[in-house]
């Protein structure tokens, strides 16, 4: 049996044999600016987002494990973070080797061992394998490698970015209408992305013809509008099939993770001209009404008080913030530095709200500490008193205690973020170092006066700037930032690390 971490043994009294029912709402590019309760200037409103703040904690120094889709997903899940893994920048297609390896736990799969159902809802984006290839399916055979496989008894979605094709409703391990046509991006004429709907292709020829561009699969009733009403349908179908009589001692987890706000921005008719941003806006707007959806079931279900909820974004705003504030007046950063892609905190500092009635300590509160995503897994492992093995959720430190005491003194360890430009920070309280990369120099701010990361603290403090250098020198090297034995990264020295030498990589990592 492998050695294990072990929690305090204090647990709140509201946790004692009553488990809570957890959803895991996962919105697609969402800014932290783009949620009303967050940002007094926002040009739409969001009232369920707002409830949740209103009546759960509100996380004001939240971050994504990275500034794009597929490794925040990972380190959601997983508790680890991505760039341990052979992906060091980038995301997945729709075709991929699943990034999760087979026996790595989840978050599905620790509940699920634990006596919860399990699903997923919404959009993958970790890597699928579909039969046969794109020029040669057989569509009768099953999808492996997939959410079934991670520790989920259910999947209904997509298997990643709408752009990225392979576009059905699949349901398990099969799509009721197989995505056997073909198409691409189209114009949006009311918004400067693209569409994904009808009329579709039979062959490339024809679509390489009509768009100028290869097309991707997708199924005759795939339209891209669909996705929030269908993902929130089928989401609480699944939830009321696990409350029934004969299954209400065994609690539900769902992970909803939506394709809103991301490409295509595409709200549905009875949508447009609500708020004052635009199409932008109306689309948060429409994924606001889902979110309102998910609680208003809860609510009549009589399961709404022990149901915990998280609710947040996989990284910043897409660079349409550049347009939506020029043309509206709506900052979807909410003022921070850049967005999406990026290593400053636009990027990866997002919305997070926890809600639950039964749980939480003096709610409507906000903290202020640093708290990461890749935090859920060990959270959630507290709170269900289960202790973690040492090869799971090494990034992973819970703020549980956050949750149950309004008093508590949770202090996070260092904290490392990731652009897809390959450059990484690591913040300890207030210091912020971004490390040097092949093409820029090292950064240094305090973020408890500079949240905006306007005045760089590199020559003043070169003090800090030695400390943090080391500390993220030792939680790369011995593969986890928790206490607990080494543990091995999948790769060995990689060239985004320019601030340390390949041989210093090695001395360290054996030192361990």
């Amino acid at each position: 049996m492998s050695e294990t971490i072990s929690f305090a043994d204090e647990a709140s009294d509201c946790l004692v044999g009553r488990r809570p029912n957890i959803i895991v709402i996962y919105t697609d590019d969402q800014g932290y600016g783009d949620v009303s309760a967050l940002n007094p200037n926002a040009k739409f409103q969001t009232p369920h987002m707002d409830r949740l703040a209103r009546e759960g904690i509100t996380f004001t120094n939240a971050h994504s494990s990275d500034s794009v889709c597929t490794p925040s997903r990972y380190g959601l899940l997983t508790g680890r973070y991505c760039w341990r893994t052979t992906l060091k920048q980038n995301v997945f297609g729709a075709e991929a080797p699943c990034l999760i390896a087979d026996g790595r736990m989840t978050l599905a799969s620790l509940l699920q061992q634990n006596g919860y159902h399990t699903a997923i809802v919404g959009k993958w984006h970790l890597g699928m394998d579909f039969p046969g290839t794109a020029d040669s399916r057989d569509w009768s055979q099953p999808v492996r490698d997939m959410p079934l496989d991670k520790g989920f008894d259910y999947f209904y979605g997509v298997p990643a970015s709408l752009n990225f094709g392979v576009l059905a409703w699949f349901e398990n391990r099969h799509a009721a209408t197989p995505p056997t046509l073909l198409t691409n991006k189209k114009t949006n004429p009311r918004y400067l992305d693209y569409r994904i709907a009808p009329p579709y292709d039979v062959t490339t020829d024809q679509t390489q013809e009509s768009l100028g561009r290869k097309g991707f699969e997708v199924a005759p009733d795939f339209i891209d509008n669909q996705c929030l009403t269908r993902f929130t349908d089928k989401a609480i179908e699944w939830m009321k099939s696990k409350t029934i009589d004969d299954q209400h001692d065994k609690p539900f987890f769902l992970y909803l993770p939506y394709t809103s706000p991301h490409y295509p921005v595409c709200p549905l008719p009875e949508y447009h001209g609500l708020g004052e941003c635009g199409a932008y806006g109306e689309f948060l707007i429409e994924t606001d009404h889902h979110i309102g959806r998910i609680l208003a079931f809860l609510e009549s279900g009589g399961i709404d008080d022990n149901t915990l909820i998280v609710f947040t974004s996989d990284n910043g705003p897409e660079n349409r913030w550049t347009q939506d504030q020029k043309q509206h007046n709506h900052d979807s950063r909410g003022g921070l530095r850049e967005g999406k892609r990026s290593v400053y905190e636009g990027g990866h500092r997002v919305p997070f709200f926890v809600r639950w009635p039964a749980g939480i300590k003096q709610p409507s509160r906000s903290w202020d500490g640093p708290v990461g995503q890749i935090d859920v897994l060990a959270t959630i492992a507290e709170l269900i008193a289960v202790p973690l093995p040492n090869n799971a959720g090494e990034d992973s430190h819970s703020f549980a205690s956050v949750l149950t005491d309004a008093d508590s003194k949770h202090e996070r360890l260092p904290l490392i973020n990731h652009g897809n430009d390959g450059r990484y920070s690591i913040t300890d309280g207030n210091w912020k170092l971004i490390l040097l990369s092949a093409k820029k120099k090292g950064e240094l701010y305090d973020l408890a006066v500079d949240r905006g990361e306007q005045s760089d603290q590199m020559k003043e403090h070169p003090q800090v700037v030695d400390r943090l250098t080391n500390a993220i020198n030792q939680i790369i090297t011995r593969g986890r930032t928790t206490l607990g034995p080494p543990q091995p990264n999948d790769t060995g020295y990689w060239k985004d690390l320019s601030w340390i030498t390949a041989d210093r990589f090695g001395e360290l990592t054996r030192s361990h």
